[in-house]
Parts: structure tokens; sequence; C-alpha cells
């Protein structure tokens, strides 16, 4: 069953949050990626392209988890846990919006003339890790 995404995590989500995000391959082994993160409601979001391995996994095996560390406090840090679905639904916009946030660009600089990009949200189902003063979040 989803949880709600507390306040204090959802600021620090739309600050310019890295999360290392680990899917599962066909063997299931885990992989670890670098992304910038996003939240919309009690969902994560983070931005891909079509032929990566990420969007690949997650269609056979939706499990995934996320690390994301508080940059105004490295002490601080939380691990979700939960299902991903992948979409092409407003995918481009998005790149745009965290290209904005995290480069300062009104584009994503990035972008191949021929890649798809896509949006993966991820339905939480457990959040663990420290929020300051070494509390659980809640």
């Amino acid at each position: 069953m989803a949880v709600k995404i507390p306040q204090s995590l959802r600021q620090i989500l739309e600050d310019k949050a890295y999360g290392h995000v680990v899917t599962f391959n066909a063997q299931g082994r885990p992989e670890l990626t670098m992304v910038w993160m996003d939240v919309e409601g009690d969902e994560l979001l983070f931005n891909t392209s079509e032929g990566r391995r990420k969007p690949d996994n997650i269609r056979r095996d939706p499990r995934v988890i996320v690390s994301v560390q508080d940059r105004n406090n490295p002490q601080a840090y939380a691990v979700f846990h939960g299902k991903g679905r992948v979409t092409d639904v407003g995918a481009d916009e998005h790149i745009d919006k965290l290209a904005k946030r995290f480069l300062g660009a009104d584009k994503y600089p990035f972008r191949q003339p021929t890649e798809k990009r896509l949006v993966v949200h991820i339905s939480v189902d457990r959040i663990s890790g420290m929020a300051p003063s070494y509390q659980r979040w809640s």
C-alpha cells in the first residue's frame, strides 16, 4: 500500500535532489544509477529515455529503491522503496522542468534529436533513513 511522503521530504525532493536509483535486471541483480529527482503528489518521479536500462528493468520488474540525501544537511537521507511505472506522457515538459531546476536552463541542453523521453512514477511503499537530529522520517 502506498504511503504519504512527509512535507519535510517533499521539500528535499523539490530542491536539487539527486537520487540513487536501484532497479533490477533480468537476472534479478541490482543496477544503480544517479538521476535528478522530483515529486508529484505522493509519487517520486525521474526522467530518462527509451533505450536505457532503467525503463526496461522497471517494465519487467517494477521494484525500485531510491536513496536521496538532503544537500543542505548531508546527515539526513531517505530511502524510498516502491513500484515504478514508465510513461511518455508529459516527459518532454518534465525534462525541461528539471533542466530549469538543476541547470538553470529553459530547455534540456543534452537532448538528442531521435531520443524519446520517459517519466518514471514511483508509488512509495516504505520510507526509511534518518531525518535531521537522527530521527526517523514520519
